[in-house]
């Protein structure tokens, strides 16, 4: 996807230009374009008073921002307590061996992007994984290579 680079003017007025604006630029691109395209940063780092060393910074170090594209459809397989003991290690190797993704996570197509995150807070679920805003509990290595049937 291209960067228009007047949205990204459009999303600096909405937000603000000030480094206290940071976090909620970040996260309107991200939100548009799945990740943070460095087109995008560059142009924001060029309209507003926020430093390069800033925003990367701000974007590096926050674990909600990604820097590289995401598939369509993100899994995010949580490896909080629960979940590690009830098996998450499993269902990511399970998903990754299925989708066969690269060192990103990616599937060659971009359809889906599997993720390993802290926690999703349904530990009562465990363990689980979300696919974009759904989530699914109680799995298992079958479980969850079936649950991708539906995408």
């Amino acid at each position: 996807m291209p960067i228009d680079l007047n949205e990204i003017d459009g999303i600096v007025k909405e937000k603000g230009s000030g480094p206290q604006a940071a976090i909620p630029i970040l996260q309107a691109i991200q939100e548009k374009y799945r990740f943070l395209p460095i087109e995008a940063l560059e142009r924001v780092c060029a309209v507003t008073e926020i430093s390069a060393t800033e925003l990367f910074g701000v974007a590096t170090f926050y674990a909600q921002f990604r820097m590289t594209p995401v598939g369509e459809h993100l899994i995010k397989v949580c490896h909080g307590t629960a979940c590690h003991v009830g098996g998450a290690d499993g269902l990511t190797e399970a998903l990754e061996g299925e989708l066969k993704v690269d060192t990103l996570g990616n599937t060659a197509d971009m359809k889906f992007t599997v993720d390993r995150v802290a926690c999703v807070g349904c530990c009562s679920l465990a363990p689980v994984v979300m696919i974009d805003a759904t989530t699914y509990g109680r799995l298992d290595r079958k479980k969850v290579v079936k649950v991708l049937e539906n995408y």
